[in-house]
């Protein structure tokens, strides 16, 4: 899938949550190496070393977005990387940002659990099979999604304290209602 910033994304689950204080640690792999995703490519291992790399020597870093939209950065990751298996990331929703608030609460919830990557394809190839081979990429984010597109990443839930979640969840819920509540029309003297 590409944006109008052409942009590529590739999807992918969380594998654990958990619930602290301050915020919402959330860790899994955002890419996995040698799996096709459901578009048929495939990441090849060391795809995102160059440009990891070149993030770190700028002082940058890759963003953490809700579903890829880059006037809603939800946290940060104070930790990408690449191992064997693909892309690692470990970051932090902020409790603060009223996006991961809900993206917290869908979390622990169940209702979502998708990763995905938003990067530019610097090198890439076919292969005898068909599959686009991605040699080398500049990762520019990784976003939380509802779908995700490589199933075989997936996410548990590891939170040994839910309750503050829930007391946020109920929090926003009061909220909401309040705020539907002060909105809603007044009944004129005429429909009562």
């Amino acid at each position: 899938m590409t944006d109008t910033f052409g942009l590529e994304h590739k999807f992918s689950r969380i594998e654990t949550v958990a619930q602290n204080e301050d915020a919402m640690a959330i860790e899994g792999y955002a890419s996995f190496f040698g799996k096709p995703d459901q578009s048929r490519d495939v990441v090849a291992q060391g795809a995102y070393a160059k440009s990891l790399k070149t993030l770190k020597d700028a002082g940058r870093s890759v963003k953490m977005l809700w579903q890829h939209d880059p006037a809603q950065p939800i946290g940060v990751w104070d930790e990408v990387r690449e191992d064997d298996r693909g892309l690692y990331v470990k970051g932090r929703l902020l409790p603060g940002v009223p996006r991961a608030a809900e993206a917290a609460s869908l979390l622990q919830a169940g209702a979502m659990d998708g990763l995905s990557i938003g990067y530019r394809t610097v090198k890439s190839h076919k292969d005898g099979q068909g599959q686009r081979i991605l040699d080398e990429l500049e990762l520019w984010e990784v976003s939380l999604v509802t779908f995700p597109m490589l199933p075989e990443a997936r996410i548990g839930a590891k939170s040994d304290t839910p309750e503050p979640i829930s007391e946020i969840a109920q929090a926003f819920e009061m909220a909401r209602a309040m705020l539907a509540e002060v909105a809603a029309p007044t009944p004129s003297k005429d429909t009562i």
